[in-house]
């Protein structure tokens, strides 16, 4: 069995500081055989041993070399486009090209000999395998994300109806800043009416489009994240709902407000109703008393005897 490449690195220099020096112990009475050490040593060190000892084929270290620049361009866009969240928008494309490297790297596609030695020499040949976390790390961050709700089936584009709601994201935003006349957007009590009413529109059809693709997702999602749509479409109407109602003080008219009043109202005049029903009927069921028979007997008597009187 060979030895590994860390047993041969650590000897190596070892044994060439060890001929060396035996050959300077010696002085100027070398022997044969110290002078054939002291040409080993030196062809030892010549050879550019430990720092230069190869580790990976060239194809492998060219598959390592562009996973480290692809992980680091997605890492550069997933920073720049946290606040505000546009990770799915703009990192989609990085994303992309990073699985296809990880994946060259696991199928180790090459004409190498020795080709289908990089997948294990490097994903698996130490504890930490650097490779697989950030790939896990990345891929997590995107499910987390829920990036894959935002974009088509092949992730080359964002979807028809994440385009429509961010166009009236876009849309609602250039509405406050026009109707806001050069007014400083903070949270101080100001006049925000002309926002409120020349923007009601645009921020309704936003509204009502976010409900609707909420409630699509609900029905359609079985995943742990299923709940929730991408992080972008989401970040983008919480947004526009904060400045709506707490730096506006502006409100929608509830669709379900004559429904409430209706069933309000009858409930409110079920009492009145039962007990108009309840006297109305006790009334229709009363009887007219009659007069009893001995009254009118007494009355004939008194007739009878007016007659023989």
């Amino acid at each position: 069995m060979a030895p590994p490449w860390w047993f041969c690195r650590a000897l190596l220099p070892a044994l060439a500081l060890a001929l060396l020096g035996l050959a300077a112990a010696a002085g100027p009475h070398q022997t044969p055989a110290l002078e054939l050490a002291q040409e080993l040593a030196e062809e030892l060190w010549s050879a550019g041993l430990p720092g230069d000892l190869p580790e990976l084929e060239p194809e492998c270290r060219s598959l390592l070399a562009a996973f480290a620049e692809g992980s680091a361009a997605l890492t550069g866009c997933l920073g720049r486009r946290a606040r505000p969240v546009r990770l799915c928008q703009g990192c989609h494309g990085h994303y992309r090209r990073l699985l296809a490297q990880y994946g060259s790297i696991a199928r180790a596609v090459g004409n190498s000999s020795e080709s289908h030695n990089c997948a294990k020499s490097i994903l698996t040949s130490d504890r930490l395998q650097i490779v697989v976390t950030l790939s896990e790390f990345f891929n997590e961050t995107w499910e987390a994300a829920n990036c894959a709700n935002c974009l088509k089936n092949n992730s080359e584009g964002l979807s028809n109806s994440t385009e429509e709601f961010l166009d009236l994201f876009n849309k609602s935003l250039t509405c406050f800043e026009h109707n806001l006349q050069g007014q400083a957007i903070d949270l101080s009590p100001n006049n925000y009416t002309e926002v409120c009413k020349n923007c009601n529109e645009t921020y309704t059809k936003l509204n009502d489009l976010y409900n609707y693709l909420q409630r699509m997702n609900r029905q359609g999602g079985e995943s742990a994240h299923s709940a929730h749509l991408c992080i972008d479409v989401e970040d983008a109407m919480n947004i526009t709902r904060k400045l709506w109602s707490r730096t506006f003080n502006c409100s929608l008219p509830c669709s379900d407000t004559v429904p409430v009043i209706a069933v309000s109202s009858f409930i409110l005049f079920l009492p009145i109703v039962f007990y108009l029903s309840s006297f109305l009927h006790s009334k229709q069921k009363k009887r007219i008393l009659i007069l009893p028979k001995r009254i009118q007997s007494n009355a004939n008597l008194v007739n009878i005897q007016e007659k023989y009187s």
